[in-house]
């Protein structure tokens, strides 16, 4: 007869309302959105770590355990502005999809379109069609080439990284800069609108497990599309093959065509 109440005492003794499920709710929807961004990286090791780290404590702490919990409250916060160098690009990585799903709302909202209009520097039909036929050209020659297309995220980082062109988008143009003897042939060039704004360009190189035939290029162009909303358009040196990378994922291009549709459509 005692265990009921006993059962009793301990519902009381939780006393679990609407806010405690609202609140174990959002910390796990956090966890597995952090989670999922590290999976695959390095960075996940060093997550589990603190999250046990974190376990520890709240043991301690409820087990009285003063200088434990005094001991491990000090190492996390010391090293909070240790994990936020760590984890810079994760938060990066973090912060831009939250903004790649408002960007995708405002596409079916009218409404978000209009308050929060932005004016996009978009290529023309004539700066498309050069950097096409560049392309062709370059992978019949298997000539490699990084080019990133800019939209909405601004790449001033990035541009600054390389070397200031500012030229009008031609094939000739892109031929030369990626021309094997060329001193800016190493690196990204960046375009903006109908414009080449920089040329040997540093991008960051995604923690992804890629395929192994991938080179560096391709690493770079998803570790740019990861963290902002460009267009990278990849050429293999070895192959001659045509790729774009777009949200941290690498489509094959099987035809000039499918390229030219992807560059009016973006």
């Amino acid at each position: 007869m005692m265990r009921p109440v006993c059962f009793c005492v301990m519902l009381d003794f939780i006393n679990i309302g609407f806010v405690d499920v609202l609140d174990i709710l959002l910390v796990s929807l956090i966890i597995f959105y952090v989670v999922r961004l590290l999976k695959g990286s390095q960075a996940m090791s060093i997550f589990l770590s603190i999250m046990l780290l974190y376990a520890l404590r709240i043991v301690s702490s409820a087990l009285n355990m003063e200088l434990t919990s005094a001991l491990l409250g000090t190492v996390m916060d010391v090293g909070l502005i240790a994990l936020i160098v760590i984890f810079q690009p994760e938060i990066r990585r973090f912060l831009s999809s939250f903004g790649n799903s408002y960007k995708n709302a405002e596409k079916k909202s009218k409404f978000l379109a209009k308050l929060f209009k932005r004016q996009r520097r978009t290529e023309s039909s004539a700066s498309i069609n050069e950097i096409c036929k560049a392309c062709q050209e370059m992978g019949a020659d298997k000539c490699g080439a990084l080019i990133v297309i800019q939209r909405d995220n601004p790449l001033k980082y990035y541009v600054e990284t390389g070397d200031a062109i500012d030229a009008v988008i031609s094939k000739r143009l892109l031929m030369n800069l990626f021309f094997k003897n060329s001193p800016l042939h190493d690196g990204a060039v960046i375009l903006s609108g109908d414009r080449v704004v920089a040329a040997r360009c540093t991008l960051p190189i995604t923690e992804q497990n890629v395929p192994a035939h991938f080179g560096m290029r391709h690493k770079a162009a998803v570790g740019l599309s990861e963290i902002t909303d460009a267009m990278v358009i990849v050429v293999s040196e070895e192959t001659g093959r045509i790729s774009v990378a777009e949200a941290g994922k690498v489509t094959r291009i099987e035809s000039i065509n499918d390229l030219k549709l992807m560059l009016q459509n973006g």
